[in-house]
């Protein structure tokens, strides 16, 4: 079924800039993660501004500037923190740095935006939390595979219309390619500094969960970590799942893993199952395998029959203008810091307690 055949399943219209050039200033500062370039990309696209850059590695910022010419390399953290234009700050740092980063730029008076996961222990959730309160700042987060995947928005625009009824399970599927080791850097193997992988990775699900469910909040049942195949690098996680109760009464699991295969033509085989009452929703959000179909495949199926949606270049991503409002009108529409707080710390609570399959010893 195409995306023009039926209200019901056509998308929302396509989101535009919602400022004029120059409106909204923000900059982009330690790019340790690639999701720093398509976080900067969304908030341009949204009318955005980019005016400076930092990174205390001077190659990455020169790197970032031939993809974005008209930003301005800082020489330090300072002199971004201090420009009284900036309204917020991107940043991708370490995950263990994230959390004292967006503090020291909410108490310089701007609004932050992480990559994910945000940040790593319930000790650093509670100094965010504080800090949101004491500043009146946002601590926004980028849960790119919900809102920077197209088969992710328009399930959310489905499940809002009732297409499927009332959620009652969703189970997440996150793959990753490791690729060759040597070109990650040290922090990707150690524990406290990527934080496990549930909390990294899985953080990105557990939004979802909160999300296709409409719940506020979630117990974990049970959770699982393992390292599998990469002995060199002990404290690496390379598999994790979870189970959990959300306050809606529905359940969900999550699966990830670094075991793309190679013949795999990307990164990694992202998949989201959504039960609903009245039907069901499978995202194929980066490839549909051993097809040509590409990404951004929505299946639903519903009483009236099966349905095939491609989302690409059908809904784009409202997350972005929606931020930039919220940043300039004090509002919540794109995502409320309940939520964003609050899928981190069941990713922290999932990887806490989860079971050791096999046989690390710490």
């Amino acid at each position: 079924m195409s995306t023009s055949e039926g209200a019901n399943y056509a998308p929302a219209p396509m989101p535009k800039p919602v400022v004029e050039p120059g409106e909204f200033v923000f900059a982009a500062m330690h790019l340790d993660h690639g999701h720093i370039g398509g976080m900067t990309q969304g908030l341009i696209d949204a009318g955005g501004t980019c005016k400076w850059v930092y990174d205390p590695q001077p190659e990455r910022a020169a790197a970032f500037q031939e993809k974005f010419p008209q930003v301005q390399i800082a020489s330090s953290e300072e002199q971004v923190l201090g420009d009284e234009q900036v309204q917020l700050v991107a940043a991708a740092a370490i995950p263990s740095d994230r959390a004292p980063l967006g503090i020291r730029v909410m108490e310089a008076g701007k609004d932050y935006f992480t990559d994910k996961t945000p940040l790593l222990t319930r000790e650093q959730l509670a100094a965010a939390k504080e800090a949101t309160e004491r500043t009146g700042k946002k601590y926004a987060v980028y849960y790119s595979e919900r809102i920077h995947v197209e088969a992710a928005v328009l399930a959310g625009q489905l499940i809002d219309r009732g297409a499927i009824g009332k959620v009652i399970q969703v189970q997440g599927m996150g793959p990753h390619r490791i690729g060759d080791p040597s070109t990650r850097p040290d922090w990707f193997f150690e524990r406290a500094r990527y934080g496990g992988i549930l909390t990294d990775i899985g953080s990105h699900n557990f939004e979802q969960m909160l999300t296709f469910t409409g719940s506020e909040d979630a117990e974990v049942l049970s959770s699982s970590i393992g390292n599998f195949g990469n002995p060199d690098h002990p404290e690496l996680d390379d598999y994790g799942d979870a189970h959990i109760a959300l306050s809606s009464g529905a359940t969900g699991f999550v699966r990830v893993d670094w075991f793309t295969p190679d013949g795999l033509r990307t990164w990694g085989d992202g998949r989201t199952f959504i039960l609903g009452t009245e039907g069901y929703i499978e995202l194929r959000k980066y490839i549909d395998v051993t097809t040509d179909n590409g990404g951004g495949q929505v299946l639903l199926v519903d009483d009236r029959g099966e349905h095939r949606i491609n989302a690409t270049g059908e809904v784009g991503y409202p997350f972005f203008g929606d931020l930039i409002l919220d940043v300039l009108n004090r509002t919540e529409n794109a995502m409320t810091q309940a939520h964003a707080f609050k899928a981190v710390e069941l990713a922290i609570a999932a990887q806490e307690q989860a079971r050791e399959l096999t046989g690390r010893q710490g």
